[in-house]
This record gives C-alpha cells, structure tokens and sequence, in this order.
C-alpha cells in the first residue's frame, strides 16, 4: 500500500499505526510479517507492506472481520489515508531479504502479449540484484483481487483506492545503491525493453518499523 500522510496527522498516525494496527493485524492467522516505510525524500509518502501465509489470508473470516469493524481510532485516521494504491497480491519472483533500510518499489504493468518475457527478465535479474553490493533483495508482486465485498475500512476512505498492476520492491541497506539501480538497470527505457508498458510510477523509501506476531506477544 500507499499513500499520503499529511504532516499535523503523522505522529498520531504512527502511534496507532504501531501501537494497535500491526498488533492488529499481526495477531490474524496467516499474516507473518508487516513492515512500514517513509518516503526518504522526506516527504507525505508511506509504504506499507504485510508479507502473507498465502494469498487466501485475504479472503479468510478472519481479516475480515477486522475489515469491517474498525475501532474508533481506526475510524478517525482513514480519512487521513489520501491518494491510496492498494495492491494484494501474489508472489510471482521473489530473491533476497524484504526488510533492509531502503526499498525502491516500481508500479508498472506488461505490454501486451509480453508478460512471460518480463516475469523472466526479473527472474533473472532478481537472481543477480540480491547479491550486489548495498542491495538484499528484489521481488517481484502481481495484483489479484480476492472474491469479497467491499469493506467497511474501504467505505470510510471513500471506496477510491485505486491499484498497482505489478509491483517490484528492491531492499538495500546503501541508499545510492538503490538510486543507481532505479537510474539504470531499472529505469524506464530498461524495464520497456524487458517487456513493460510504458508510464511506470517508482518511489523511494526508509524503514520505519517492522514486526512479526511474536513482537505483539
């Protein structure tokens, strides 16, 4: 997921976003892992990701119930969640670590006809990413929907979150690293020629914190 945190609502938001949303979230069967990430630009960005059992945790009774019976402080921040993209996905390649420093993530889709071609330049280039100097990991996401209704967290927000086609999330621990990668391994022209649509959309991020269930404990 992201979006846009205003300024006057970021430290509260932080507080519940670590404080009861994670707890939340992290004590559904299924979810292993959820990390959150601020734009290293300084800026409004927030990049949040919850690593799965499986993709079938988004469908369960269990995530949603949480869905739709937010709590109060829940309710209060929703609104605050502007512009967001909300991917659920599944794991199509996936090489190295997932929760380094820094994380450039990339939204973009494949041209027509070229999805094969593309998955396998990422595979094969994911083999070689996560073992450079600076960087841990790339992975690459496709979205797909689960067979439910619209939530209720989704009515408070406006029922306008749009979505990220395909996502690829590179971790590294250099942040220069992650920049010449995005410049040129991973710049537009490159990712074209692999086999992606044109009028991709790429941002930087910082951790800002991560936990697993055993954290909540």
């Amino acid at each position: 997921m992201w979006w846009d945190m205003a300024p006057e609502a970021r430290a509260d938001f932080e507080h519940w976003h670590a404080h009861e949303h994670f707890p939340e979230r992290l004590g559904i069967p299924g979810f292993r892992r959820a990390s959150r990430w601020t734009g290293a630009d300084g800026g409004e960005g927030v990049f949040v990701m919850y690593e799965l059992e499986d993709h079938a945790v988004l469908g369960s009774p269990a995530y949603l119930a949480r869905l739709n019976a937010p709590t109060p402080w829940s309710q209060r921040l929703m609104p605050h969640h502007r512009n967001m993209v909300r991917s659920q996905c599944r794991v199509l390649e996936s090489r190295g670590g997932t929760t380094a420093r820094q994380a450039l993530t990339i939204r973009l889709s494949p041209a027509a006809g070229r999805a094969d071609e593309l998955r396998a330049a990422l595979r094969s280039l994911g083999e070689e990413t996560a073992m450079q100097p600076g960087l841990a990991g790339l992975h690459l996401l496709r979205h797909e929907a689960p067979p439910i209704a619209p939530t209720e967290e989704q009515r408070i927000r406006g029922l306008s979150d749009r979505v990220a086609d395909w996502v690829l999330v590179a971790c590294g621990f250099d942040a220069a690293q992650l920049q010449v990668l995005s410049r040129s391994t991973l710049d537009d022209a490159a990712l074209v020629a692999m086999g992606a649509q044109p009028g991709m959309w790429r941002g930087t991020y910082a951790l800002a914190y991560a936990a697993v269930p055993g954290d909540m404990a």
